[in-house]
């Protein structure tokens, strides 16, 4: 739970436009705009490394100081990152209010699973739904929900409605039971491919077979040259 909020720093942004932004990525900032109801948003930016380590970090609320405007609460609201590298390109923020509940998009991680039956034998853990969307205080919203999958056996499923939400977080799946968080399936059969190294060492031995064979016939012809050469 987000006891103690974490802060990010950032600066005011007064430039706008794609040219000015392509600039701040070359200088190493990514720009990024909060949100906040029924006032102004408002621009910002921060150094690309310090901010992509700590979104990294899975806060589900902190705190972004921005120079000379004060510090207010808020969630991610959205990631924009280049399609191919990864890197962070765009930061959207939303500025809540700690005694109203909104909705976020919280991790789903397995723990256990080293320990799990089922894998020990040689089954396939399989992590289905990583996301879920809960409605929750924003002081009240588990930077990731952890799912204990050290129980499970061949066959096994979890699904949502098995999974006992944290205090004050509610899960907003309209059917819970339809939505499998992991499968445990069985191992997979790999085929053995035919035998061929056996096959291959009759043809061969036929072949030798029939090169003797020839062998002995043209030794033959030879013979009967050389007799009709002494004859002659």
């Amino acid at each position: 739970m987000a006891a103690s909020r974490p802060k990010l720093k950032v600066a005011e942004r007064s430039a706008f436009g794609s040219r000015t932004t392509r600039r701040l990525r070359r200088d190493g900032l990514v720009p990024g705009i909060v949100y906040s109801g029924g006032e102004p948003a408002r621009a910002f930016q921060a150094d690309a490394h310090e901010v992509s380590l700590f979104i990294g970090e899975g806060h589900a609320l902190f705190d972004l100081e921005i120079e000379g405007a004060g510090t207010v609460p808020v969630v991610v609201k959205e990631e924009q990152r280049h399609p191919v590298r990864g890197d962070l390109m765009h930061l959207d923020c939303q500025q809540v209010s700690l005694d109203v509940k909104i909705h976020a998009e919280v991790t789903i991680e397995l723990e256990g699973a080293e320990e799990s039956p089922g894998v020990k034998e040689g089954g396939i853990l399989e992590h289905v739904t990583r996301e879920i969307t809960i409605e929750a205080l924003p002081t009240d919203i588990p930077d990731q929900l952890t799912v204990d999958v050290s129980e499970m056996i061949v066959g096994d499923t979890v699904q949502l409605d098995t999974i006992t939400p944290p205090e004050g977080v509610a899960f907003l799946a309209e059917h819970p039971e339809e939505v499998t968080i992991a499968t445990l399936n069985p191992p997979r059969i790999v085929e053995e491919e035919p035998e061929v190294e056996e096959e291959t060492e009759l043809i061969g031995e036929g072949e030798a077979a029939d090169g003797e064979g020839a062998d002995g016939e043209g030794d033959g012809q030879s013979g009967d040259e050389d007799d009709s050469g002494d004859e002659g």
